[in-house]
């Protein structure tokens, strides 16, 4: 693999010898490199990525994507007096220009400058880090407001459409391929007694009372980079399903994930909630960097796109269930009804909530 490496990066515009390869095995879907190369100026490391192509079919559009967000990114730090080394990824192009480079076998690979003296976490230690990390999504959000939309290319169609999430689930209740249908009954009617919450934000999107913007669509905790000195959140990384998009996808989805008491998969469903001081300490991050760009009716909905977002997952939980387990790995036979059960669990607490979540929303 290393002698396939170093092809592969010989083909980029990088002054030296690669030394050394350090596989990076957190990440699902990309398989990652960390490079070092030797140059006259001493090492240097670089991300190698190879895309895939199973889930993102159109690496051209992909590419040009990042290629054109971090770009518009440095533009902004750099008139912030900022460091857009650090503050946003670096894409290294080709020896002949391109955003990645092609092998024989059509694998499609592309290099990051490396973002030295920083780290990720997988997990929440205190409500300060869960404050830097709205932080930073908020800063990405508000350098963004004003980018060019529509030179945006959609990578995954409907990502975030929760309404014709809830259609699909609708079909793969018809369908019951695995005959599932019989032993999710109450999980079904739960979903059911909220099919007008699926279509909120698709309804408010056709009557144009909420904006389209630049939105990563995977804001999870480990997708920030945090510096080893100052421990602020300073780059938000993995920008693949960056496209366009509503605010309150990435905002609810990160609370969702973040601030849950419990794993996506947990059986104890007594373990599931919102953590109300995670919430705040987000929201209080995300608002102090990202506020004065959001709409008030944006704003108004930030507690409720938690409670939707968590819906969402459930939809996509069961419907993968119904339908034999397709999409979502799995580590046992009905890990995905887990999954959906503790989805469940989550917006069930987070109705009880709301009335708490919007007062703490209001109060910052």
């Amino acid at each position: 693999m290393n002698e396939e490496l170093t092809g592969i990066i010989n083909s980029f515009d990088i002054p030296g010898e690669p030394v050394s390869f350090d596989a990076i095995t957190d990440g699902h879907i990309n398989r990652t490199y960390k490079v070092e190369v030797e140059t006259e100026n001493g090492s240097e490391f670089f991300l190698v990525q190879r895309i895939n192509t199973f889930v993102f079919k159109n690496p051209d559009e992909l590419m040009e994507n990042i290629v054109n967000v971090t770009g518009f990114l440095k533009e902004k730090i750099r008139k912030n007096g900022g460091d857009e080394n650090r503050e946003t990824l670096t894409v290294i192009k080709t020896k002949d220009g391109r955003n990645y480079f092609k092998t024989d076998k059509n694998d499609c690979w592309r290099v990051y400058s490396f973002v030295r003296d920083t780290y990720a976490l997988n997990s929440i230690d205190n409500p300060e880090i869960f404050y830097e990390t709205g932080r930073a999504f908020g800063i990405f959000q508000r350098l963004l407001s004003d980018y060019p939309i529509d030179s945006l290319f959609e990578t995954i169609p409907d990502f975030h459409n929760t309404e014709k999430r809830y259609e699909s689930l609708e079909k793969a209740i018809k369908n019951n391929r695995a005959n599932r249908v019989g032993e999710v009954e109450k999980e079904i009617e739960f979903i059911r007694q909220r099919k007008d919450d699926a279509r909120l934000f698709t309804d408010l999107l056709r009557k144009k009372e909420l904006p389209v913007r630049v939105t990563h669509n995977d804001t999870k905790l480990n997708n920030i980079l945090f510096d080893k000195k100052t421990d602020k959140g300073i780059c938000v990384i993995d920008l693949d399903t960056v496209m366009p998009g509503l605010s309150l996808y990435d905002f609810g989805d990160c609370i969702r994930y973040g601030a849950s008491t419990a794993k996506e998969d947990e059986k104890d469903l007594s373990r599931v909630s919102i953590d109300l001081d995670l919430f705040e300490a987000y929201s209080k991050g995300y608002l102090e960097a990202a506020g004065q760009s959001l709409t008030e009716k944006e704003k108004s909905l930030l507690a409720v796109s938690v409670k939707i977002m968590t819906l969402e997952l459930a939809i996509r939980f069961l419907e993968d269930y119904l339908n034999g387990d397709e999409y979502f790995n799995i580590n046992y036979p009905d890990h995905n009804l887990a999954r959906t059960r503790t989805q469940i669990k989550l917006v069930a607490d987070i109705e009880k909530k709301l009335p708490q979540m919007e007062k703490i929303i209001n109060s910052l």
